[in-house]
């Protein structure tokens, strides 16, 4: 019984270790924010810059997972090349180190989960301030506390359970001295890191067991466990790009090949390199003979050298990833190009992924509009039916866009995320209603069209065409001012173009109708082709409301339009 219970305190601090750093990471990033994501995706210009860049967003973040697959998202939403993206996920690899250090100064030698307790005093009360800031301040105060009081429980059940008699005994039929123990004990850091999903928390149980002085496990064994680890964490970002476009993809692949090439270069001169890391932290950090310690040095100097070596071939590397995942000729047009459901990100970072989505959906409809004008004007019987199918395929598209950006709204709505940023999940929810109403009155157009085409009725005359040319093309300037303002979206745009425009629309739409009524008394046209007219002209008008709706969706406060 006593075996079972201990078996599930060192699972519950393990857990307690990771809902700390997660939360810490939360908070962190919703403290920073913008900022955040601006330095991820400017201060990126040249490969120094990203690696600096990759080691202080990890550093502050203390998750390279977290740093790869916000670089992955970017790369899958066009907002940073793949160059950039290498460069910041070598920074990565050596900002996480930062973890082992400071649980090597304090982690073990002082009790901190004593300080823990009374910090939550402070973090609690800020989590449920109503101010974003503050409350993300808590949030990272209350992950602090819960990683360091996982890192003290897990010490204690690891004791209580003797874990470092249990691993002694397991290592009694392994030869310390065999190379084959090396490749092995990174074969078990990799999968490790892989189960987890965190090096934190490997590097922490490494440290751990280190600690223990275990016999057969020396300084060598915890620094290929280590170098396994590396190896490990690029499952995050190789799972985060399994549903991104090919870039996202190549990211992950760049960046599993730049810590497997590690492990393989440093491997034939193993034991030369874990001497001179001891004899460097012995002799010139002064720390004397402190195993956690050398343990942190030889981590951080394993990642600081392979970007050493490879920061000089980031091109080459680029090109490779690319030769072995060439582009494909053509996206699937039902495939969403920036988002998926199965993409794994951080919930504030997320919301970045889903408005270029947006930006995309957006510009599909002003296309699919621009398909029934091309409608309009096509005699070709076989050019009509294409394009016809082709307006219907955008509906169902747009249909398809809705649900799917919806559905990961929603998704990501679930995580903890600022006031600001629920606020903008709910705009962007109704942009994306208005979005696909404007597919449907655009193939509505389309409909129209055909209906009249197997009806046999005779051509629109040449004023009719004319006037719905030129309803047609005030929508367009609607489309334009709506397509910008989705593109770079304020909390109170200036919507007067937009609101102009939209007046335009109905005022020609009421001049349309009433001329149609005295064109139709006068015999002009049948009545019947003034049916038609008269419905090209009023969907037109529908397609401008819809477009003002996304535009109003985009102010705090907005109504519907409609006229």
């Amino acid at each position: 019984m006593d075996t079972i219970i201990n078996i599930f305190s060192l699972l519950g601090s393990l857990g307690m270790f990771l809902y700390g750093m997660k939360i810490m990471s939360e908070g962190l990033e919703k403290f920073a924010g913008d900022r955040l994501r601006s330095i991820l995706a400017s201060m990126t210009k040249n490969r120094l810059m990203g690696v600096l860049t990759g080691i202080v967003v990890t550093t502050l973040i203390q998750s390279s997972s977290a740093t790869t697959v916000m670089v992955v998202s970017f790369v899958n939403a066009g907002l940073m090349n793949l160059v950039q993206a290498i460069g910041v996920i070598m920074g990565a690899n050596i900002g996480t180190t930062t973890t082992a250090w400071v649980i090597s100064a304090v982690g073990f030698k002082v009790n901190i989960a004593a300080f823990a307790v009374p910090l939550l005093a402070f973090g609690v009360p800020l989590i449920f301030s109503k101010q974003s800031k503050r409350k993300s301040i808590g949030e990272f105060i209350f992950g602090f506390s819960f990683l360091f009081m996982g890192l003290s429980f897990l010490q204690q059940a690891a004791n209580d359970m003797n874990i470092g008699t249990m691993v002694a005994n397991m290592l009694a039929h392994v030869s310390s001295d065999s190379f084959l123990t090396i490749l092995l004990f990174i074969a078990v850091g990799a999968l490790v890191t892989m189960l987890v999903q965190a090096s934190a928390a490997t590097m922490a149980i490494t440290l751990m067991l280190f600690d223990m002085n275990i016999p057969g496990f020396g300084f060598e064994q915890a620094a290929a466990l280590a170098m396994g680890q590396n190896i490990g964490t690029t499952i995050t970002a190789f799972m985060a790009s399994l549903t991104g476009n090919t870039q996202a993809k190549r990211a992950a692949l760049a960046h599993m090949f730049f810590n497997v090439f590690g492990v393989v270069v440093v491997l034939p001169f193993f034991y030369p390199a874990c001497d001179a890391v001891s004899w460097f932290v012995t002799n010139v950090m002064g720390a004397g003979d402190n195993p956690l310690f050398k343990l942190s040095a030889f981590h951080t100097a394993f990642n600081i050298v392979n970007t050493l070596l490879l920061i000089w071939f980031v091109n080459q590397i680029a090109a490779l990833v690319c030769k072995i995942l060439p582009m494909k000729k053509q996206d699937e047009e039902y495939r969403l190009k920036y988002i998926s459901a199965g993409l794994l990100s951080t919930s504030e970072l997320s919301i970045l992924e889903a408005q270029k989505e947006i930006n995309s959906f957006a510009e599909r409809c002003q296309k699919m509009f621009g398909f029934t004008k091309d409608l309009l004007d096509t005699d070709d019987e076989k050019e009509f039916s294409s394009l016809f199918a082709r307006i219907q395929k955008y509906e169902q598209i747009t249909d398809r866009m809705e649900i799917e950006i919806a559905d990961y709204l929603h998704k990501v709505s679930e995580g903890r995320l600022s006031d600001e940023s629920k606020s903008q999940i709910q705009m962007m929810m109704r942009q994306i209603d208005e979005l696909e109403s404007i597919g449907d009155s655009c193939y509505n157009l389309g409909r129209t069209l055909n209906r009249k085409r197997e009806a046999g009725e005779a051509p629109f005359t040449t004023e009719q065409t004319d006037h719905i040319r030129t309803m047609m093309s005030l929508v367009d300037k609607a489309f334009d001012e709506m397509v910008k303002k989705v593109k770079s979206p304020t909390p109170r745009p200036n919507i007067a173009q937009s609101y102009n425009i939209e007046h335009e629309i109905n005022n020609y739409r009421n001049q349309l109708k009433n001329q149609n009524v005295r064109d139709v008394e006068a015999g002009k046209y049948s009545y019947q082709l003034g049916i038609y007219y008269t419905d090209m002209v009023s969907e037109c008008e529908k397609v401008g409301d819809f477009i003002m709706n996304v535009v109003q969706a985009g102010q705090s406060k907005s109504n519907d339009y409609e006229d």
